[in-house]
C-alpha cells in the first residue's frame, strides 16, 4: 500500500508519468489534457503513422489542431511510441482501444486483451490501470483483473484498477474531454479514489460510482438510450412516409414542448464507434444471463433497415425519370458517419453505397473530410463539387449533412436530390425527395 499512497501524492503534485494505450479519437484528446496540466505523457499505439504524426506535431483528428500537439511535444510533455516496453516507466495507464463487434454481433475484445497482456508483462507495484474502452458490465473484474493479477500482484494492495467510460463526441464544438463529466468506478474504494484524483487534475467534474460494473453500465445506458430513441424516430419516419406526413415538421413542432420530450432525428442509419455497437454489448451480456432485451433488439432491427429504405427512395426518384438504378450515375454527398468529422466507422453511408453498387449503380461521392474510401466492396476517391458537375449525374443523395456543401447549388444542378438528413430544410424544389 505504501507504493499506492506514493502514487496518489505523485498524481496530486503532477509528478506521475501518464500513459495512454490507443491514440484515436478518445486517447489523443485525453493525452493532451493530461499534458496541458503538466503531466509527462507517453502515448502508445501500434499504428506507426499515428506515432510519427504526433512526433512531427501533426494531427489526424478533426477536433485536434496541429499546434495543440506540437506545443506539448516541444515542451517535452507528450511523446509517442509503438513499443509497449514504455509501460514499465509509467505510473498510470489508460486503455483507450477499439471494442468493435464480430459479424455475429458478439463483443470483440481482441484489442483490450492484447493491451492488457502487454501491461501484465511490465506491471509493477504502485501503478494505476484504467480501462476506458466501452464494454459489457463485468469486463474489468472478470477479464482485466485476473489477467493482471496473474503477475502475482494484487488489486488494491499492489496496484489500482478502475473503469471510466469515454464520452467523446467527435465534431462537437461545445463539449470535449475537459468539460464532459467523467464517471469512474474502481475495483476497491481506494482504486476509485486514485483514479478519481487523476482525472480531477484535468477534467472539470468527476463522478465516482460504487464499482466498475456500474461505470460500465452507465456507458451502455447512455448509448442504448440514444439507439432506442433513434430507432423510435426512424420508425415514426417510416410511418409518416406511409401516411404522407412530413416527419421533420412533426419533430420541429413536438420539440416546442418544454418538458417530457427530447428531439431525436431520423436518418440513413446509425454510425460511429458507439451507438451502433454499444447496445449489442449490453444485449449480449443480458442474454448470457437469461434476459431477453427486446427494446434493444427491436431498435437495432429498425435502425439497420434504414439504408434499404434510402435505396428505395433513390429508386423512386429515378423512376420519376423512367430510369432504373442499374446504370444510373448516383453521386453521394457525405460518407462520414456524422457532420464535421472524418470518421467512417460503421457509417450508414457505406451500407447505402454498397446496396446501390449491388444494384448496378455507377457511384461517385464528395466529402471534404474523407478523401478516399477503401472499404469492403468500395474503392472510390472523393470528387470536388465543381459548378455544374451534378448536372451530369442522375441522382444526388445527401447522406451526411456537412456544412461545407452548397445545398442551394446542389438542388439547382442535380436532376433529383434525395435528402436523408433534412439538410435542405427551407429549400424547395420539385426535384427534392425527403426522407
Amino acid at each position: 500500500m505504501e507504493e499506492l499512497r506514493n502514487l496518489l501524492e505523485r498524481i496530486r503534485r503532477h509528478e506521475a508519468r501518464c500513459g495512454i494505450i490507443g491514440l484515436g479519437y478518445v486517447g489523443l484528446p485525453l493525452a493532451l489534457e493530461f499534458a496541458r496540466v503538466g503531466f509527462r505523457v507517453t502515448g502508445i499505439d501500434l499504428d506507426r503513422s499515428k506515432v510519427d504524426a504526433i512526433r512531427d506535431g501533426r494531427s489526424y483528428i478533426v477536433d485536434v489542431r496541429d499546434t495543440e500537439i506540437a506545443e506539448q511535444v516541444e515542451a517535452g510533455r507528450l511523446t509517442a511510441t509503438d513499443d509497449f516496453a514504455a509501460i514499465a516507466a509509467l505510473d498510470t495507464i489508460d486503455i483507450c482501444v477499439p471494442t468493435p463487434l464480430r459479424k455475429t454481433k458478439d463483443p470483440d475484445l481482441t484489442f483490450v486483451v492484447a493491451a492488457v497482456n502487454e501491461i501484465s508483462k511490465y506491471l509493477r507495484r504502485g501503478q494505476l490501470v484504467i480501462l476506458e474502452s466501452t464494454t459489457y458490465p463485468g469486463t474489468t473484474e472478470e477479464l482485466v483483473q485476473p489477467a493482471l493479477e496473474a503477475s502475482g500482484l494484487q488489486v488494491g494492495r499492489d496496484f489500482c484498477l478502475a473503469f471510466s467510460p469515454e464520452r467523446i463526441d467527435p465534431g462537437n464544438p461545445h463539449f470535449n474531454t475537459r468539460n464532459i463529466a467523467k464517471v469512474v468506478g474502481g475495483v476497491t474504494p481506494y482504486c476509485t479514489e486514485v483514479a478519481q484524483t487523476l482525472y480531477e487534475q484535468c477534467v472539470e467534474r468527476v463522478v465516482p460510482v460504487s464499482s466498475p460494473r456500474v461505470a460500465e453500465m452507465v456507458k451502455l445506458l447512455e448509448n442504448t438510450f440514444r439507439s432506442v430513441n433513434i430507432g423510435l424516430v426512424n420508425e415514426i419516419a417510416l410511418m409518416s412516409h406511409a401516411l404522407g406526413i412530413d416527419v421533420w415538421e412533426v419533430i420541429e413542432a413536438a420539440k416546442t414542448k418544454p418538458f417530457g420530450f427530447m428531439a431525436f432525428y431520423p436518418g440513413p442509419g446509425l454510425g460511429g464507434h458507439c451507438i451502433p455497437i454499444d447496445p449489442f454489448y449490453l444485449s449480449w451480456k443480458a442474454k448470457m444471463n437469461g434476459f431477453e432485451p427486446r427494446f434493444i433488439e427491436l431498435a437495432g432491427h429498425i435502425n439497420e433497415s434504414m439504408p434499404r429504405f434510402v435505396v428505395e427512395k433513390v429508386t423512386d426518384a429515378l423512376n420519376r425519370h423512367r430510369k432504373s438504378v442499374r446504370g444510373s450515375r448516383i453521386h453521394v454527398l457525405g460518407v462520414a458517419y456524422k457532420a464535421g468529422v472524418n470518421d467512417i466507422r460503421e457509417s450508414p453511408a457505406l451500407n447505402v453505397m454498397r446496396l446501390l453498387a449491388g444494384r448496378g449503380a455507377i457511384l461517385s461521392y464528395s466529402d471534404p473530410y474523407v478523401p478516399a474510401i477503401r472499404e469492403e466492396g468500395l474503392s472510390l476517391d472523393a470528387l470536388p463539387l465543381r459548378n455544374g458537375y451534378l448536372g451530369d449525374v442522375d441522382c444526388a443523395v445527401i447522406l451526411t449533412d456537412h456544412h461545407e456543401f452548397d445545398y442551394a447549388a446542389v438542388v439547382a444542378s442535380a436532376p433529383q436530390v434525395v435528402d436523408t438528413r433534412n439538410a435542405l430544410r427551407g429549400i424547395d424544389g420539385g426535384n427534392v425527395i425527403r426522407l
